[in-house]
C-alpha cells in the first residue's frame, strides 16, 4: 500500500526527499569567518605647503610618502619627498629626496645593526645629485609606548655631482640620533639629527635635522608641522650653507 501511495503521489515524494536533504543543514553551525589579513606595511602620505628660507625664500608645494614594515627582528623603512615652487614665473625650489634603511635587531631588540642609503637632488643648492651610504650599529636607550630614543654610529661614503659639473667622493663617519614622544593617543612629537663629517677633513661636514609634531584630526587624517634643516659647511660656490624649511600639511595613514 505504501508503494502504491508513493507512486500515486510523486510530488509529495520529492517534497519529502527535499526536506530530508535539508534537515542536516538546519542545525549546522555557520563556517567561522576568517580574520582579515592585515598588511605588514604601514604607509603615510603627506601633502602641504612649505615656507623656505635660505637659498630660496618662497611658498611652495610639498609631497612625501613614508613606508614602514616590521617583522620578527627586522625593520625596513622607505621614504621619498619632494618640493617644487616658482616665484614670478621663475623656478626657485626643486628638491627630491629619498632614503632606505634596514635594521636588524639583536640583544632583545635593544641594539641593532643597520644599513642606510640616502639620495638628494637640490637644483637651487646646485646639487645635481648626492648619494650617501652607511652601515653601522645602533642602540635603543628608550623604547616603550611613550618614548623612543636611539643612536646610530658607523662609517659612510658620499659621492656627489654639482650643477657646475664638479664631482666629489669621500669617506665619512655617520652619527645619527632619533627621538619620539607620544604625548597621548592623538598627538606625538619627533626629532632626528644626522652628522656626516669627512674622515680626512672634519671641517667638511653635513648636518641634517628634522623636528615635527603631529595631531590626529579624524580617523587616519592628521595635521603635521615639520621643521627641516640641511646644513652644508662647504656649499656650492655662490650658495648659502643653511637651508631651512617649515612644512605644514595634512598626512594620511593607510
Amino acid at each position: 500500500m505504501l508503494i502504491n501511495y508513493l507512486v500515486q503521489r510523486p510530488v509529495s515524494c520529492w517534497g519529502i526527499a527535499s526536506l530530508l536533504a535539508l534537515c542536516p543543514l538546519v542545525g549546522a553551525e555557520p563556517e567561522p569567518v576568517k580574520p582579515e589579513k592585515k598588511s605588514p606595511w604601514k604607509h603615510t602620505a603627506t601633502m602641504g605647503i612649505t615656507l623656505a628660507q635660505g637659498n630660496s625664500e618662497t611658498a611652495l608645494g610639498h609631497l612625501s610618502l613614508l613606508s614602514l614594515r616590521t617583522w620578527e627582528l627586522n625593520e625596513f623603512s622607505a621614504k621619498v619627498n619632494g618640493s617644487y615652487g616658482k616665484s614670478d614665473g621663475v623656478k626657485n625650489n626643486e628638491t627630491l629626496h629619498g632614503a632606505l634603511q634596514y635594521n636588524r635587531n639583536i640583544d632583545e631588540k635593544k641594539s641593532f645593526f643597520y644599513a642606510k642609503v640616502d639620495t638628494l637632488h637640490d637644483a637651487i643648492a646646485d646639487i645635481e645629485y648626492r648619494l650617501s651610504a652607511s652601515p653601522g650599529y645602533g642602540y635603543h636607550f628608550l623604547d616603550n609606548d611613550r618614548f623612543k630614543l636611539s643612536f646610530e654610529l658607523g662609517p659612510g661614503f658620499i659621492t656627489e655631482k654639482l650643477g657646475s659639473g664638479d664631482r666629489n667622493s669621500y669617506l665619512t663617519m655617520r652619527v645619527g640620533q632619533n627621538f619620539e614622544w607620544r604625548i597621548n593617543e592623538r598627538s606625538r612629537i619627533w626629532q632626528s639629527t644626522e652628522w656626516l663629517p669627512q674622515v680626512s677633513d672634519f671641517t667638511n661636514f653635513i648636518v641634517v635635522s628634522e623636528l615635527g609634531v603631529e595631531s590626529k584630526l579624524t580617523g587616519n587624517l592628521n595635521l603635521r608641522v615639520m621643521l627641516q634643516d640641511n646644513f652644508d659647511n662647504r656649499p656650492s660656490p655662490g650658495r648659502k650653507s643653511n637651508d631651512l624649511r617649515l612644512i605644514t600639511g595634512l598626512s594620511y595613514s593607510f
